[in-house]
Order: structure tokens, then C-alpha cells, then sequence
């Protein structure tokens, strides 16, 4: 079983490193996967994406890659809805959460798929800092809800939105992820989450520090990987998750 978590743990690590993303949507359907129940999968997976959120975003911001400005707006709305959405995870059953998941990752391949691709003279889109908040505090919500980083639901807005590259929407997304998983973990935490579930803190760090390394992977594949390619395996990324979705939950 450590040698399968920590497996799991490093190629998460690599995934969440190169596409931006927590990890926890594809993170979430393995662990089931092997054996644990949705509510031990997110608990898993919250801390996991604290690991991994916080090592790569310190890499993005040591090679100049991540810009920090608005993408505090929306941290901070994504950490105060993060508290909100780890508090609806207690309260909601299974199923119902399998079902939002099934409809984020729909709406975040539909976005990606249909998104114009910017142009390079393109000016981003800007919004003022309570709209920031808001989208960030409506996508911590979701996210700690579902226990992935939020960047799910992130990066789709600022690619089909904001007509932002996709490799600097993957990186302004795991900079979301830092706020919205360490809400969800502080959470957890003060409310014995990982008590009550039995889980002990082995399959927690096997996964953690395994994905602690394989974000290191991740990211430096991100960099010298070209725009075309990494877009294409964004996509490829969230029809994979769709299909585990699917057969998990109807089959």
C-alpha cells in the first residue's frame, strides 16, 4: 500500500507542477481507487495540496513566473471560501459531492476546449479587487468542498475569460491553491477530521512528501515544454479525470 500512495503521491506532484492544479482531482478518484472512501480521499488530498501548492508556486516566483498582484484578490477570497467549503463537506453526502465534481470538471473542459486563443498583442482582461474576491471566495467554496486546490475552476476562467496563456493561468492557479487548501487543512484540523476518518498521518505523508518531489518534476517540465503542447495536454488532462468521473460514479 505506502509504495502505491507514494506512486500516487509523486505522479500527482509531477501533474500539479506542470498543469497548476492541486492535484486533487485526479488525486481524489485514485485514492478511491484504491480503497479509500471519498471523505479519506479529500482529507488525503487537502494536505497533499499544501505540499505541493506552496513548493511550486516558491519555484514559479524564484524563476520570475509568477506575478503576485491580483492573484492576492482572489488568494484571499479563495482562503475565507475555502473555510466555508470544508465546513459544507461534513454536511453533504457522498453521492451529492461526486455529482459537482462530475459538473466542474464538464464545465472546465468545455471552457478550455472552446477558449480563442489569445492573441500576443492581446491586453488581459482586469477586474477591480471585490470582483477578484468574489470569484476566489466562490471558487474556495467549491473547492474544499470537492478537496482539490480550486485551480480547476481557475485556470478554465482565465484561459476562456481572461484570454490568459495557459501556462500563466497554470501558474496564477497553483498560487490559488496555497490559500484555498491551507483554509481547507486549518479546518480539518481544528475539527479532528483526520481523527475521526482513522487515517493516521502515514498515507498522509507518504502522499504529501511524494508529491512534494514530483511538483519540482513538474514545474521544470512546464517551462521548457512549448505553449501548443502543454494546452493540448491540459485538455487531454481533464477528459482523463471525465472518464474516471464517469465510470466511478455510474458504473
Amino acid at each position: 500500500m505506502v509504495i502505491g500512495l507514494v506512486a500516487v503521491g509523486l505522479f500527482v506532484g509531477i501533474i500539479s507542477g506542470f498543469f497548476g492544479v492541486g492535484g486533487g482531482m485526479i488525486l481524489v478518484p485514485m485514492l478511491m481507487a484504491l480503497g479509500f472512501d471519498i471523505k479519506s480521499a479529500i482529507a488525503i488530498s487537502t494536505v497533499q495540496m499544501v505540499f505541493s501548492s506552496v513548493n511550486g508556486s516558491i519555484m514559479n516566483y524564484r524563476k520570475g513566473k509568477l506575478q503576485l498582484n491580483e492573484g492576492i484578490w482572489v488568494g484571499v477570497g479563495g482562503l475565507l471560501g475555502g473555510v466555508v467549503g470544508a465546513r459544507l463537506t461534513d454536511l453533504l453526502p457522498r453521492e451529492t459531492l461526486q455529482y459537482i465534481f462530475l459538473g466542474l470538471i464538464i464545465f472546465a473542459l468545455l471552457r478550455l476546449v472552446t477558449a480563442k486563443k489569445p492573441h500576443p498583442d492581446q491586453e488581459e482582461g482586469s477586474f477591480s479587487s471585490l470582483v477578484l474576491l468574489l470569484i476566489g471566495f466562490g471558487i474556495g467554496v467549491i473547492a474544499m468542498m470537492l478537496g482539490v486546490g480550486g485551480s480547476v475552476m481557475l485556470t478554465p476562467i482565465l484561459v476562456g475569460f481572461l484570454h490568459f496563456p495557459t501556462k500563466k493561468a497554470a501558474t496564477a492557479g497553483l498560487f490559488f491553491v496555497v490559500f484555498s487548501s491551507l483554509a481547507g487543512l486549518g479546518y480539518k484540523l481544528a475539527a479532528g477530521t483526520f481523527q475521526d476518518l482513522s487515517l493516521g498521518w502515514g498515507p498522509v505523508l507518504s502522499v504529501s512528501f511524494a508529491a512534494l518531489v514530483g511538483v519540482m518534476i513538474g514545474v521544470w517540465l512546464k517551462d521548457v515544454v512549448k505553449d501548443s503542447h502543454h494546452r493540448l495536454s491540459l485538455i487531454v488532462l481533464y477528459v482523463v479525470i471525465l472518464g474516471l468521473l464517469i465510470k466511478k460514479i455510474f458504473f
